[in-house]
């Protein structure tokens, strides 16, 4: 079970109260598969395919597109071999938060893990924003129906709630029909290419070649978009608690879903443009970004799956949304439990009695998400140009800076713990590369995100970004060493909540 460090356990599920030990999420209620489908699922394939792969051939790296999702998964399987040598000694629902803390202590911890909640909770209506666009363009194009975005919004807020108030086997269940569906059109059309001899201009390794990923138009542009596309990968690692053999299963599942991502990204990215024609691709991708996937579609699939291929744009984005919220819900959870804040114990750090679930803090995200939505919506402000674009930019720079910190974190706490498991590349190289190439991707959204806001590049909201992260992570710098000066008990429980089976060792 859950307990805080130093604390012995009590059977079954704790009541809260003030002998140490806390509530805690459903055990070995998702398996191996469960964990890698919940965190591709952030990934959202059709999403990141569809809708950024034409932004980057067409004002980023033109054909190398897919050399630089090749990249991306080169750097973010080392940062992972750090990531996950960490994993196998401690088991958090905090994932980041519990990583930090162990590594850089409580202090820059209880930073890391309000920007990584922040992150989260930010993406979900960020993902409601694209999720309304593709349901109300798709639904008056084939049917002739048209429905405010707003009430697509409202639906996906409520099934996004309801999915995390029954726990996660429920989402579980949902997400793998809806990630099959999507996976299963984006391969037909990849394979229909690689069958036809790869388009009009045959089969070319330029799209794959690396060289071509620091090419073309904004080479810097492009492969911020391909690390954007993985965003999310990284929440294996809080449902650990919830899964079976946890130290087993979540470096199992974050390798799977970098390296399974990455390859699938790569040869679908490749063949859409090989079916396109690598000589009309830039073209293409310029003038209708959506021609890029739907015209090799139809060429070699068939119109029907064009027609398919537009619903999964919704369900796929219906999927991740759902996913963030599970993630956001758990963070809110984490930092919950432990007291930090006097009343969040008993209630976002509460789980339901027979779901076991984080149901008060997955409802405090709806309505977190709610209250964002609103403001985007009575600001006249448009659900894919703003509301999407901006919150997507918004959380991937916070989540990216705490992954870099993460990677230091895992330098810091195999150098002050375990030597039998210390490795001069699992636990030293990988790490070291890994936190400096993710510094490196921070510095390329910073110089290229006015580009990637595209109309809303003078937004205030945009300007903001990168003071309004800072401004996070300076608050909980600044509240964990209040804690630890005015309420050292409360400072000492900070990102210390593990599965009792896998405590610290």
């Amino acid at each position: 079970m859950a307990v805080q460090e130093g604390v012995a356990p009590a059977e079954g599920t704790s009541t809260g109260a003030g002998d140490g030990t806390v509530h805690r999420l459903k055990p070995n209620a998702i398996g191996l598969l469960g964990v890698v489908f919940m965190a591709v699922a952030t990934a959202a394939p059709i999403t990141a395919m569809t809708g950024n792969v034409p932004f980057m051939v067409s004002a980023g790296n033109g054909i190398g597109a897919p050399a630089s999702y090749l990249v991306a998964m080169v750097v973010l399987a080392i940062f992972s071999v750090g990531f996950t040598s960490m994993a196998k000694h401690i088991t958090s629902t905090g994932a980041f938060y519990g990583f930090i803390s162990y590594g850089l202590g409580r202090t820059v911890g209880l930073a890391a893990g309000l920007l990584a909640t922040f992150a989260y909770a930010v993406f979900e209506p960020a993902l409601i924003g694209i999720f309304s666009v593709f349901a109300t363009t798709t639904l008056e194009d084939q049917t002739g129906l048209a429905v405010p975005w707003w009430a697509f919004a409202m639906l996906m807020l409520a099934i996004n709630a309801t999915g995390t108030w029954f726990g996660v086997s429920v989402a579980e269940k949902l997400l793998v029909v809806l990630l099959a569906t999507e996976v299963t059109i984006l391969a037909a059309m990849a394979i229909s290419v690689a069958l036809h001899g790869g388009g009009p201009d045959g089969f070319s390794l330029d799209p794959v070649n690396p060289v071509n990923a620091f090419k073309g138009t904004s080479a810097g542009l492009g492969l911020f978009f391909a690390f954007w596309s993985w965003v999310g990968f990284e929440s294996t690692a809080m449902y650990g608690e919830e899964s079976r053999n946890p130290k087993k299963i979540i470096p199992k599942a974050t390798m799977i879903s970098v390296l399974g991502v990455g390859i699938f990204y790569v040869f679908v990215s490749w063949m859409a443009i090989s079916g396109t024609g690598e000589s009309k691709a830039v073209e293409v991708a310029t003038a209708n970004p959506l021609g890029l996937f739907f015209g090799p579609t139809e060429q070699y699939v068939g119109a029907w799956a064009v027609d398919v291929m537009q619903w999964l744009m919704i369900t796929g984005s219906l999927a991740c949304g759902m996913a963030f919220h599970n993630c956001a819900a758990r963070y809110m959870y984490a930092l919950g439990r432990e007291g930090a804040i006097p009343g969040l114990k008993n209630t976002v750090g509460r789980t339901h009695a027979k779901h076991g679930s984080p149901h008060i803090a997955g409802l405090a995200q709806t309505i977190v998400s709610g209250i964002l939505i609103a403001a985007f919506w009575i600001a006249g402000k448009d659900p894919y140009n703003a509301l999407y674009v901006l919150l997507a930019i918004l959380g991937t720079m916070a989540i990216l800076v705490v992954q870099a910190v993460c990677s230091f974190a895992v330098l810091a706490y195999f150098r002050k713990n375990h030597p039998e498991s210390r490795h001069w590349f699992k636990t030293f190289t990988a790490p070291l590369v890994g936190g400096v190439a993710m510094l490196a991707v921070v510095v390329l959204l910073v110089s290229n995100m006015g580009v990637a806001a595209g109309t809303e590049s003078g937004s205030l909201v945009l300007k903001a970004t990168p003071w309004i992260v800072a401004l996070v992570a300076v608050g909980g710098l600044g509240y964990a060493t209040y804690l630890k000066r005015r309420a050292p008990e409360r400072y000492a429980l900070l990102g210390r909540t593990v599965l009792e089976e896998t405590k610290e060792r």
